[in-house]
């Protein structure tokens, strides 16, 4: 699990840390949290959780709590939280003010570094998974959208621009 900390934690799954930051509970909308760690909804889970979720009863609010889950792999020691701390940015999107909000985020960051977030081309380029041809070619089939442009620039360039402003987190590997 990822937990982030916000100014309104009652709005969501909230993580309860240790004084060694450990993940020692958690609360599905608390009224009263006692802490401002929000879970954030990205999860890497085992096979075991199917059966997991079998076992689910729905909530009071009716609902099948993902908490539950996460609940039952804490109660087997199985749960770890990752704080994404400065440097990080969740975007909640559970409203629509908040859906707004984090597409006009990621439009501005777009517009003003010339880079594209979620192009899972470009990943792909720069881990060498497809080579600066196929990129062009699927820029080329977007032909006429700033994303078919995007990925023909970025098939042109190699990448170069990416590798400027921080995708060393996708090293290439061939």
């Amino acid at each position: 699990m990822f937990g982030y900390p916000v100014k309104d934690p009652w709005r969501y799954g909230v993580a309860e840390l240790d004084a060694d930051r450990r993940l020692t509970a958690l609360a599905e909308k608390p009224r009263e949290p006692r802490s401002n760690i929000a879970v954030t909804g990205l999860y890497m889970y085992d096979h075991t959780v199917v059966h997991l979720a079998q076992d689910l009863i729905p909530s009071d609010r009716g609902e099948l709590e993902i908490t539950d889950i996460n609940k039952a792999y804490l109660e087997q020691g199985r749960a770890h939280l990752a704080e994404l701390g400065r440097g990080f940015v969740w975007l909640d999107m559970g409203t629509h003010d908040s859906l707004l909000e984090a597409g006009q985020y990621v439009q501005m960051l777009e517009q003003r570094q010339g880079i594209r977030i979620g192009c899972v081309e470009e990943v792909a380029y720069l881990k060498g998974y497809i080579t600066a041809e196929q990129c062009h070619r699927l820029g080329r089939e977007r032909a006429g959208t700033d994303y078919g442009d995007y990925l023909v620039n970025l098939a042109e360039e190699g990448g170069a621009l990416s590798r400027t402003v921080g995708a060393g987190h996708f090293p290439r590997t061939a």
